[in-house]
């Protein structure tokens, strides 16, 4: 399923970037790109999968472990030759000075005293032993089983964490998008203004050369056009940054796209949804669940710890040498309970229950503080929604205003001067409206980041 998965996304990134090279990119093939291409969105997804790792870590611990030990040694020690052969099944009565005892005993002066050569002076010894053992936990208060359960609310949070990193590189190339749209409809009012100026330019000539304007009018004329087309350029060169951030996010070349309506639709939800959904709430109740856990392998600490192992070797003087003869097992088990440790383990107890109160309020707060943002967001937004009214109003005032004044400054009722004024009014309220509806799409492209994206 996984791989088919894959092969398909692929597929999609595939075809949608030979689409790119032919016609401009929309927002929606944007979002899946960004999804399945972003360094970021990877490097978090790269961050669950070891964190699921750990998980198999902390589960590992319930099977115990199993051992193969190879031991070689080579030694004159009196201690460990004979430990070594004892344990190799090849110790006898020389070994103890036998030899030694009964030539003085039928020698008729049996030495009861002398310590024995062969005991204490023994040759050089080899020693092989291979070992198979197995180490298995019975009993740990419960501090595996904590352990796993913390891992896995850890690899949940890199889960809501990856989530989020989705959510704001989705929030990034949705604002880029509609950045663009705001820049390119305020390039085309300012184009439709240039236009004016130039007709107005032309006018002011003709009117020169008939002696009903001065040279001065036609230099106001040309320093306005002159700031036109700087402001103009400054919006083309924000468009090109767009595009350069537009292939950062999407980890490849964008050179064209078709932007969306100027404004953002207002997302429907209540707020206790928005709440229930927020990634960083979920994180926050996660965080919960691993400072519970910790209470339960703070008290493992008061709980006896119960083990069993077994064990299988063989040793000889050489590798492997006689392995059946000299086989052997060990099984056992073994129970400890640290019954004082100076207070130590009844502070760290409570200093995990402190904790975990600590990040039950944290949580708490979390959601108000969450509740707060959303009534602060959307008070934004309504305001930005009656501001945004005002100036479109006040844009088609200031363009009749420009128009009247044009006309009357053809019939030498007005100066120049004035007509600038009017134009630069109507140049001030493009800009204003732009800079406000793009306060707005940011506003509502948050609340739908806090929101989680769940709500359009």
């Amino acid at each position: 399923m996984k791989k088919t998965a894959s092969v398909f996304v692929f597929m999609l990134v595939f075809s949608v970037s030979n689409v790119m090279a032919s016609k401009a990119l929309t927002l929606d093939m944007a979002l899946e790109i960004v999804k399945s291409q972003n360094l970021e969105i990877k490097s978090a997804e790269l961050e669950l999968e070891s964190s699921k790792e750990d998980i198999q870590t902390a589960q590992g611990n319930h099977w115990g472990k199993v051992d193969f030990i190879q031991d070689f040694a080579r030694t004159n020690d009196a201690g460990n030759s004979f430990g070594f052969k004892l344990t190799s099944r090849e110790a006898d009565f020389g070994d103890f000075g036998a030899q030694e005892f009964m030539n003085n005993f039928m020698a008729g002066t049996p030495d009861y005293t002398t310590p024995p050569h062969n005991l204490n002076y023994p040759d050089d010894q080899s020693f092989f032993q291979s070992k198979l053992k197995y180490e298995v936990p019975l009993f740990t208060g419960f501090q595996i089983t904590g352990y796993v359960e913390i891992m896995k609310a850890m690899s949940k949070m890199k889960s809501l964490q990856k989530h989020q990193v989705i959510d704001e590189k989705i929030y990034q190339v949705k604002k880029t998008f509609y950045d663009m749209g705001l820049l390119r409809n305020s390039t085309r009012l300012l184009h439709t203004i240039l236009n004016n100026i130039q007709t107005l330019e032309i006018t002011t000539k003709e009117m020169i050369n008939e002696g009903y304007a001065k040279k001065v009018d036609l230099l106001e004329v040309q320093a306005k056009k002159g700031n036109v087309q700087r402001l103009i350029l400054q919006m083309e060169s924000n468009q090109k940054l767009l595009y350069h951030y537009l292939s950062f996010l999407l980890n490849q070349k964008v050179d064209n796209i078709d932007t969306p309506s100027i404004s953002v639709s207002m997302i429907k939800c209540k707020d206790e949804d928005i709440i229930k959904n927020n990634l960083d709430i979920k994180r926050a109740m996660m965080g919960l669940k691993v400072r519970k856990n910790m209470v339960v392998v703070s008290k493992s600490s008061f709980y006896p710890m119960a083990g069993a192992f077994a064990e299988i070797a063989t040793a000889d003087d050489t590798f492997l040498g006689d392995a059946d003869d000299h086989k052997a097992y060990t099984i056992g088990a073994r129970i400890s309970w640290n019954l004082f440790n100076g207070g130590i383990d009844r502070a760290n107890l409570e200093k995990a229950r402190l904790q975990h109160l600590k990040t039950k309020t944290q949580v708490q707060l979390a959601k108000k503080g969450i509740a707060l943002k959303v009534d602060q967001i959307k008070t934004e937004i309504k305001t930005y929604d009656a501001e945004i009214e005002s100036l479109e109003k006040e844009l088609i005032l200031a363009d009749e205003i420009y128009s009247n004044y044009e006309g009357r400054y053809r019939e030498q009722l007005v100066s120049m001067s004035d007509v600038i004024i009017k134009q630069s009014q109507q140049i001030e309220k493009i800009l204003q409206l732009q800079m406000v509806q793009n306060k707005r799409n940011e506003r509502v492209f948050a609340l739908e980041k806090i929101a989680n994206g769940e709500y359009k």
